[in-house]
């Protein structure tokens, strides 16, 4: 391993279409105890890269999720998402086209995972059958196979491991076909072997659908897929840093980011971090 980070460059097309433009966006919400959730977060998102969303506990990484998200509005600044700014758009129509992925997210334990996948069809918590044609059957079928759950196909969500729900909603929220795809710590209380299976998942996903653009929330560089091309740094709702993982995944700006030593470190397409005083 080296000592700093050595990953290729990534280019960043500024020719690419923006999923996602913020410009300014704060949020404030004085009566949660902390007036200040975001300050002036600039940000701007490009067909197929996939970004990674660091911060410690109260960054302010989910409040930023869910903006992007369409889910909430900022207090001040601008928010475009597929070329339409918040305010003269439907936050219907946005959603429509957005992936969600999330461990808050509420599904049925009784339900297989062929019915949970196709709930993404129809945005629902329980399955709307009479809109569920062959096509999207076959697709939920197709969908399970190729992150990997084929054999799942009948099994209960319920006594299905962490690592594998976490694969059935990546597959649930696929199933609309969206062009971009927001994983709320995904890797959340998984073990080593299911980290490793959604990671090569994630990576997988990317190779299969070069179009698509993620965000994923994480607190952990060991969590990244190879193929992560950006990042940005979160810090009491503030960037600290954003752009390609070779110049915002440094030593220098985790250990601001967290607010003690941290030593980063890169090898073979992955990412390491370790703190020490």
């Amino acid at each position: 391993m080296t000592s700093e980070p050595t990953p290729p460059p990534v280019a960043d097309d500024v020719t690419s279409p923006a999923v996602l433009s913020l410009d300014g966006v704060s949020l404030h919400r004085p009566t949660s105890g902390q007036a200040v959730i975001l300050d002036r977060v600039d940000w701007t998102v490009r067909t197929g890269q996939h970004w990674a969303l660091l911060g410690a506990n109260g960054a302010g990484k989910t409040t930023l999720l869910k903006i992007v998200g369409a889910v909430t509005f900022p207090t001040s600044g601008t928010v475009e998402v597929f070329g339409s700014r918040f305010g003269r758009v439907d936050l219907r129509e946005l959603r429509a086209r957005i992936g969600l992925v999330s461990s808050a997210q509420r599904v049925p334990a009784e339900a297989t995972a062929h019915t949970v996948v196709l709930t993404g069809a129809t945005g629902t918590v329980q399955p709307v059958w009479q809109a569920y044609d062959p096509a999207t059957h076959e697709r939920a079928h197709r969908l399970l196979a190729e992150l990997g759950l084929k054999e799942l196909t009948d099994r209960r969500f319920g006594d299905c491991s962490s690592g594998q729900r976490a694969r059935i909603l990546i597959s649930r929220a696929l199933m609309a076909d969206p062009a971009l795809l927001l994983l709320d710590e995904p890797f959340n209380a998984l073990d080593l072997p299911s980290r490793e299976d959604l990671i090569d998942a994630l990576s997988l996903l990317s190779a299969r659908q070069p179009g698509l653009t993620t965000i994923t929330v994480t607190h952990h560089l060991e969590e990244l897929p190879p193929n992560t091309t950006h990042a940005l740094l979160l810090r009491d709702g503030r960037v600290l840093a954003s752009g390609p993982v070779a110049t915002a995944l440094t030593s220098d700006h985790l250990s601001a980011c967290f607010g003690r030593p941290v030593r980063v470190t890169h090898d073979e397409g992955r990412w390491y971090a370790r703190s020490g005083r």
